[in-house]
């Protein structure tokens, strides 16, 4: 039977919070060291909230991260923040390849592949995200469109820093919509993006690596989705806004975790 790893449970903060709403959060969000032990949490807030919101979390067992980064050390890249740039702030997490920047932003997968890069040169952990639409769900594509985000994007990772990032997947579709992939789906999705890994980097990086699920998580549900053997934790957005129902999905996520010894 496979180990089962550390769940992680992140929070995307997405164009929300001020500095002042953020340090709010903070004051009124921390963990137990019994909780700490059963789930790692990070909180990425939007670039602006970073320095405030790293202060803030020092000493309470919370890492923090970056929604996003250029492949670049320095240079003229207006408006653009670098992967040495969060180093700088205390950054141990940087999430890539979301469906919002691949969609909006029009990232492809090279392009999301130098900023995978770019951030294991700088010692950051990336949060990367794969994904499906609607219509690739209705059209029996789920699986082909994964393997190719990750086989693209993740093309020239060596496998030991495979074993130390994050994969989320976040169906397209769940995102915001207040409807989740049912857990035996999301089981399914994940557990088949586990054998790309082991099939690509070998069997100790597909054991290795957490693989999140993302899209409409929710206190209600996070039990049922933590309960399957290849789900890692959560990509949590819009319940990872308020203070008391991100800790709910923490907890939840802490007591499932406790129930199967990992």
């Amino acid at each position: 039977m496979m180990p089962r790893r550390k769940p992680i449970i992140a929070a995307n903060w997405k164009m929300y919070k001020t500095t002042d709403e953020g340090k709010k959060f903070t004051e009124g969000f921390s963990l137990d060291s019994t909780l700490a032990q059963e789930v790692e949490v990070v909180i990425c807030p939007p670039f602006t909230a970073i320095p405030t919101i790293g202060k803030a979390l020092k000493g309470k067992e919370i890492k923090w991260g970056a929604q996003n980064l250029y492949p670049a050390v320095e240079g003229a890249f207006t408006g653009e923040i670098s992967p040495q740039m969060l180093k700088d702030l205390g950054c141990t997490y940087v999430i890539i390849g979301h469906s919002e920047r691949r969609q909006i932003m029009g990232e492809t997968d090279d392009f999301i592949r130098k900023k995978v890069i770019a951030a294991f040169a700088y010692d950051l952990l990336p949060i990367f995200c794969v994904g499906e639409t609607l219509e690739h769900r209705k059209g029996d594509q789920t699986e082909d469109v994964c393997r190719i985000q990750i086989l693209r994007g993740l093309e020239g990772i060596k496998s030991e820093d495979i074993c130390r990032m994050v994969i989320a997947y976040e169906p397209i579709w769940a995102i915001g919509t207040g409807v989740n992939a049912s857990p035996e789906d999301a089981e399914k999705t994940i557990a088949f993006l586990r054998q790309v890994i082991i099939q690509k980097w070998g069997k100790e990086a597909g054991e290795a690596v957490r693989i999140q699920y993302g899209g409409s998580v929710k206190p209600g549900n996070i039990k049922d989705l933590m309960s399957c053997a290849n789900i890692d934790g959560a990509l949590v957005g819009g319940a990872s806004l308020k203070a008391d129902s991100f800790y709910e999905i923490v907890r939840g996520a802490g007591e499932e975790a406790k129930n199967h010894g990992v």
